[in-house]
C-alpha cells in the first residue's frame, strides 16, 4: 500500500510540475512583450510622443520615427532646435531626418542661431545639414563672426565653402609642395603624376 501511495504522490507531483512549467513558459513569453510595448524605454514611443508634443502631425511623427535609426535622437534634435531657436518643428524635423548625427546638427543650429541673437534663419539649418562636421562648422561661423565683421550669410558661405573645399575642417593637403631652386619660400605647383 505504501508503494501505491508513493506512486500516486509521484504522479501528482509530476503533473503539478509539468503544469507549472507550461504556465511559467507561457507567462515568460507574454511578459517581455508587454514590458517592451508599454514602456518609455521604447525609443519609438519616446520619439512619437515628443514629436506629437511639439505639434508634428501623427502621420509625420509615425513615418519619421519608424524610419529613424535612432528615433530618440531624432525627436531630441527637433525638440532642441524648436525650443532654442525660432525654427518650426516641421522644418527642424526634415533636417534632423537627413542628418547622420542629429544631436550634432541640433548643436550646430542652436549655436549659430544664438550668435544671430535669436533670429530665424533657414540658411543656418541648411548649412548645418550640409556640413560633414556640424559642430566644427558652427565653431567656424561663430568664431569668424565674433572677430570679423561678416554678415550671417557671409560667415555661413565662407565656412561651408572651406569645409567642402578640403577633406574637412583642419584637413591637411596631401599634395607635396615643390620649391623652385631660386627661392625656398615660393611654392611651385606640383605636376600630376602619370599612371
Amino acid at each position: 500500500m505504501s508503494n501505491f501511495g508513493n506512486k500516486k504522490t509521484n504522479y501528482s507531483f509530476r503533473t503539478f510540475t509539468a503544469s507549472f512549467i507550461t504556465i511559467g513558459g507561457l507567462l515568460t513569453s507574454i511578459l517581455p512583450t508587454l514590458g517592451v510595448t508599454d514602456s518609455y524605454r521604447n525609443d519609438y514611443r519616446v520619439c512619437a510622443a515628443q514629436l506629437l508634443s511639439l505639434g508634428v502631425t501623427a502621420n509625420q511623427a509615425a513615418q519619421s520615427c519608424a524610419v529613424a535609426l535612432r528615433p530618440r535622437e531624432l525627436s531630441s534634435c527637433v525638440a532642441k532646435i524648436h525650443k532654442l531657436t525660432q525654427i518650426t518643428p516641421v522644418d527642424a524635423l526634415y533636417s534632423c531626418q537627413q542628418a547622420r548625427r542629429p544631436q550634432d546638427l541640433a548643436t550646430c543650429v542652436v549655436s549659430i542661431s544664438k550668435s544671430y541673437q535669436g533670429s530665424a534663419n533657414p540658411a543656418t539649418l541648411t548649412s548645418c545639414g550640409r556640413s560633414l562636421l556640424p559642430v566644427t562648422f558652427a565653431e567656424c561661423v561663430v568664431g569668424l563672426r565674433r572677430e570679423i565683421d561678416l554678415s550671417p550669410t557671409q560667415a555661413l558661405d565662407t565656412c561651408i565653402d572651406a569645409s567642402e573645399g578640403s577633406s574637412g575642417f583642419g584637413g591637411v593637403s596631401t599634395k607635396p609642395l615643390e620649391f623652385s631652386p631660386n627661392s625656398e619660400t615660393t611654392p611651385k605647383p606640383s605636376t600630376p603624376m602619370s599612371k
